[in-house]
């Protein structure tokens, strides 16, 4: 599977258990570290929580494993490292405070909606 069908996977479990503001960055001509940022925000940390483990659940389904995560127990920024897909799954406060579209404002932003898996 490439990596933008695995990002559309990863859009699929986030809009499944309603995310909010579900967002595909394409940042693979402007970084090494991956291909596609996938962003998300859940209404309380519980939410976030529980996106976090529904692309989990779905992608482990797959064969996919996280390489690395990071931030579960909080629950206020979720970081989970498909190695060329890096999943963020933050609270409202926290995905405004820290602003990953601004920091990587030269990332193309993929149109998705439901319509497009």
């Amino acid at each position: 599977m490439d990596t933008k069908a695995l990002s559309m996977e990863v859009f699929k479990a986030l809009d499944d258990k309603k995310g909010h503001n579900i967002t595909v960055m394409d940042v693979q001509h402007i970084t090494s570290i991956a291909d596609y940022f996938i962003l998300a925000t859940g209404t309380s940390t519980k939410h976030a929580t529980s996106l976090a483990d529904s692309v989990e659940e779905e992608l482990s389904k797959m064969g996919f494993e996280p390489a690395h995560k990071e931030g579960h127990h909080s629950g206020d920024w979720i970081l989970l490292d498909y190695l060329d897909v890096i999943v963020h799954v933050f609270t409202q406060e926290t995905r405004e405070f820290y602003n990953l579209e601004k920091m990587w404002k030269e990332a193309e932003i993929l149109e998705v909606s439901v319509d497009t898996y």
